[in-house]
């Protein structure tokens, strides 16, 4: 589906990003999965309901199938592991913690060996720099750690009613930013997970899915069986009751 023209507020609206082809991407130095460096590890900091729990664990599922590499969810940190130079309150809303911090100063010292990706998961809502209200997450492409904020995507408060939505937009935020990693830039092909976002309606309005081009990218370094993938991308979204998603992989499984 061709990307239609921004509209304020909206992330190209105001910024005027390189459409990155297919042999800009090769050209790079992308990480790709080898033998003994091939997992993909989740970090949950914070204190995490049984809600937010199970979306961990779904979250995990989904990015298993999503990258087709193992994916694996290490012990929980406490949020006593942020500073109070790293911590802000906002005049509306609950704590922030500054995203770079997490990358720079907690995830980079514990990637495991093994890991291809290290991407923490926080309930604490995150900020990049102070000029900047609140950002879903954030990646590094050269160190290959991320890490993306449950925080919005339930407003602070996940719930049985909310919880299917706010599923969606964390399984496309955690892909997004774990597809930086593997060196894809933002999107500027069609709608697709690695479009820039600015709001929770904006990433509502994004597809889980990668776009033709972007999954190009990821299956040229990820030597996956797109039948495979597309199949159990189609079932997962089934089970937890993401129609659209649903028939988007069913018609990408009737193209193939």
């Amino acid at each position: 589906m061709k990307l239609p023209e921004p509209g304020f507020g909206d992330w190209r609206y105001s910024r005027k990003e390189k459409f990155q082809t297919f042999e800009d991407f090769r050209k790079q130095k992308n990480i790709k999965p080898e033998s003994g460096k091939n997992i993909i590890y989740l970090q949950p900091i914070g204190d995490f309901n049984d809600l937010q729990k199970k979306q961990i664990e779904l979250t995990r599922e989904y990015l298993k199938i999503y990258f087709q590499l193992e994916v694996k969810v290490l012990p929980r940190l406490s949020n006593d592991i942020f500073p109070k130079s790293v911590r802000r309150m906002p005049m509306e809303g609950d704590e922030q913690i500054l995203a770079g911090y997490v990358l720079d100063s907690v995830l980079m010292k514990r990637k495991p060996k093994d890991a291809i990706v290290l991407m923490g998961i926080t309930e604490k809502d995150l900020f990049p720099r102070p000029e900047w209200n609140y950002v879903f997450g954030l990646a590094s492409y050269q160190n290959a750690v991320g890490v993306t904020s449950m925080y919005r995507f339930s407003d602070g408060h996940l719930t049985d009613s909310n919880f299917t939505q706010s599923l969606e937009s964390f399984i496309k935020i955690s892909s997004h930013e774990i597809g930086h990693m593997f060196g894809i830039s933002h999107c500027l092909n069609a709608n697709c997970v690695m479009n820039g976002t600015n709001s929770l309606p904006e990433t509502e309005r994004h597809f889980a899915r990668a776009c033709s081009l972007c999954q190009q990218k990821l299956n040229s370094g990820i030597k996956y069986d797109n039948l495979k993938r597309l199949t159990e991308l189609k079932s997962f979204f089934e089970k937890q009751h993401l129609s659209a998603e649903s028939l988007r992989a069913e018609k990408d499984l009737n193209l193939l």
